[in-house]
C-alpha cells in the first residue's frame, strides 16, 4: 500500500502527481501544482538531454516546489517501479510526442488498467491526433497555426514573436493544469480517471476566442496593428520618457480618456490617430518615468511604468501584494493565484537532478532496501552531495 501524501500547505495538499520531466509547459504545469501544495514527483533522467542551453539546475524555476527523481527508465527494474508509483498517484503528467510513452511502457491503456482512478494528462504542440502530431515545433510555430501570431505585431512590420508566454505558457501549461484539475473533480465524483489531451495549438486558439468574435462582426481587421489593442491606437501603447525609459498607457474607454487628458494637461484629442501619436511622442519626452509616474500612476488613466524583470520586483505595488519571492537568492514570481483560507506556501528551490532520488521514493512507500539496490545498480542516480 502507498505511504500517506505529503502533506503541503495550499488547496492541492494531498495531491500526488507524478511528473515525467521535459522542457517548456509541461514542467510548469508541474510546477503550478506544486506551488499549490500537491506533493508532485519528478522523474528526471540520469543523464540530461542536450537542450542546447547551460543553465543550473538551480535557476531553471519552473523545476521548483517538488523533489527530482533520477532515474534510468530504459530498465526493466525502473519501469516497475514507476508504475509502483503511478498506483499510488491521483495524476501524471507528460510533455512527449505522441508514442513516447507508449514505447517507455507507460501509455494510457496499461497505466489506467492497474489505476482506473488516475488522470493521464498529456501536453504536446499540435496534439495527440491531426497530420502534424509528431512533427517537431515550439511556441512560434503553434502560435503561427491559430491565427494569433499573425495578428500580432506593428503595422506594416512583420508578425512579432511575444515570447513563448502565449502558446507555451498560456495555451499549453495552463490548459494542461486546468484540464487536469477538471479531470481530478470528475475524478473524484466517478472514481474514474481520463486522459487529457492538451495541445498548444487547442490552447493558443482558445486565447484568441474573443478576437474571432469581434473578427466575425467587423470589429477587428486582419491588418496587424491597425486595431484597437493590437498598437493600432494611440491611446493604448508604449512611449518613450526622457531617461529612455518607458511607460504603457490604456485609457480606451471615454471616462478613462478624459481622466488622462485632464492630468497630462491637454485637451482631449481623437480627431486623428496618428497625429495624437506624435503629440503623445513629444509630451512624454518631456518628462522622466518616475515624473510621469507621480502625475499617473495609481489614477483611472490606465498607466503603468514599463518595468524591466530586474525592476518589477522592486516595484510599491509588487512588494505590497508579495507578487514575486526571493528563494535562496534567487528572485522569481510567487505561487499564484491566491486563496483565503488554504494560502500556499513559499516555493521550495529547484532540486539538482536526482537530488530527492532517496527520500522523495521513501515518502512515496518505496522500500529502503529496494531503493538501495537500484542506486547500488546505477539505474537511480543520486548526486554526491545527496549521498549518505
Amino acid at each position: 500500500m502507498p505511504s500517506p501524501p505529503t502533506t503541503r500547505p495550499g488547496p492541492l495538499s494531498g495531491l500526488r502527481v507524478v511528473e515525467f520531466a521535459g522542457i517548456g509547459p509541461a514542467p510548469m504545469a508541474a510546477m503550478l501544482f506544486a506551488d499549490l501544495g500537491a506533493d508532485v514527483l519528478r522523474l528526471d533522467r540520469t543523464v540530461p538531454a542536450d537542450l542546447g542551453i547551460a543553465r543550473p539546475d538551480a535557476l531553471d524555476l519552473t523545476r521548483r516546489g517538488r523533489p527530482s527523481v533520477a532515474i534510468d527508465l530504459k530498465d526493466p527494474r525502473a519501469v516497475a517501479l514507476v508504475h509502483d508509483l503511478l498506483a499510488g498517484a491521483d495524476a501524471l503528467v507528460e510533455g512527449f510526442r505522441p508514442g513516447t510513452m507508449e514505447r517507455m511502457g507507460f501509455g494510457p491503456e496499461v497505466v489506467l488498467a492497474r489505476n482506473p482512478r488516475l488522470v493521464y494528462g498529456r501536453m504536446t504542440g499540435w496534439g495527440q491526433s491531426g497530420p502534424l502530431a509528431k512533427a517537431a515545433g515550439h511556441d512560434l510555430n503553434y502560435l503561427a497555426l491559430t491565427g494569433a501570431l499573425a495578428a500580432i505585431g506593428r503595422a506594416g512590420d512583420k508578425p512579432a514573436p511575444p515570447l513563448n508566454l502565449v502558446a507555451d505558457m498560456g495555451g499549453g501549461a495552463l490548459y494542461l493544469a486546468f484540464g487536469v484539475a477538471c479531470a481530478l473533480i470528475e475524478a473524484g465524483r466517478t472514481g474514474q480517471g481520463q486522459v487529457v489531451d492538451a495541445a498548444m495549438t487547442d490552447g493558443a486558439a482558445s486565447l484568441m476566442t474573443t478576437f474571432f468574435g469581434l473578427y466575425a462582426a467587423g470589429l477587428h481587421s486582419l491588418e496587424r496593428g491597425t486595431n484597437l489593442l493590437d498598437s493600432g491606437s494611440a491611446l493604448y501603447d508604449t512611449y518613450a520618457c526622457r531617461d529612455g525609459a518607458y511607460v504603457s498607457i490604456a485609457p480606451i474607454e471615454p471616462r478613462f480618456r478624459a481622466e488622462f487628458f485632464r492630468l497630462i494637461g491637454i485637451p482631449a484629442d481623437t480627431a486623428d490617430d496618428e497625429r495624437l501619436r506624435e503629440r503623445l511622442t513629444r509630451l512624454f519626452l518631456t518628462r522622466t518615468r518616475a515624473e510621469w509616474c507621480a502625475i499617473l500612476e495609481g489614477t483611472d488613466a490606465c498607466f503603468a511604468p514599463v518595468l524591466t524583470m530586474a525592476e518589477a520586483a522592486g516595484h510599491p505595488h509588487n512588494a505590497a501584494r508579495g507578487t514575486f519571492v526571493t528563494v535562496e537568492g534567487v528572485t522569481q514570481p510567487a505561487p499564484a493565484p491566491r486563496f483565503s483560507r488554504t494560502p500556499a506556501g513559499p516555493p521550495s528551490p529547484p532540486q539538482r537532478r536526482g537530488e530527492g532520488t532517496r527520500g522523495a521514493l521513501a515518502a512515496w512507500g518505496i522500500a529502503e532496501d529496494r531503493i538501495e539496490a537500484l542506486v547500488a545498480a546505477e539505474i537511480l542516480a543520486v548526486p554526491e552531495a545527496a549521498a549518505p
